[in-house]
């Protein structure tokens, strides 16, 4: 049986409106994905889920309220820790039959940064 694996792309924000704008723009970078996606079947593994995320602005942090974890206690900051340089820009979902398949997928991932992955807790969603 397979097993899921999270890679969380870890790099500089980017100006996810200059795509919308311009979708030439982000030619480059998803041309890099297309060809991670076919790596990643030639290696016998499954994507099942990811996507780029826009750019740091269009979210933020949010430290929860205490006991009972109320909406009116909870601490609101616009953007991405304020101690980082870098921002999780986008993830993939892959299904490995292996951690050593998983291991060589996260290096394979695009990226300008760094990238993070973990296997993924089976929780029967």
């Amino acid at each position: 049986m397979a097993d899921t694996y999270a890679y969380l792309i870890h790099e500089p924000d980017w100006d996810s409106d200059a795509v919308f704008a311009d979708p030439a723009a982000g030619e480059t970078s998803f041309k890099e994905h297309e060809a991670f996606q076919k790596a990643v079947a030639d290696l016998g593994a499954r994507i099942v889920g990811g996507s780029a995320l826009q750019s740091s602005r269009h979210g933020g942090t949010v430290k929860p309220g205490g006991a009972g974890r109320l909406v009116e206690d909870a601490v609101y900051t616009d953007g991405p820790f304020p101690d980082t340089s870098e921002v999780i820009t986008g993830f993939y979902l892959v299904e490995a039959d292996d951690e050593d398949t998983a291991r060589r997928i996260a290096a394979l991932v695009p990226t300008g940064g760094h990238i993070e992955w973990r296997k993924v807790f089976p929780t029967g969603m």
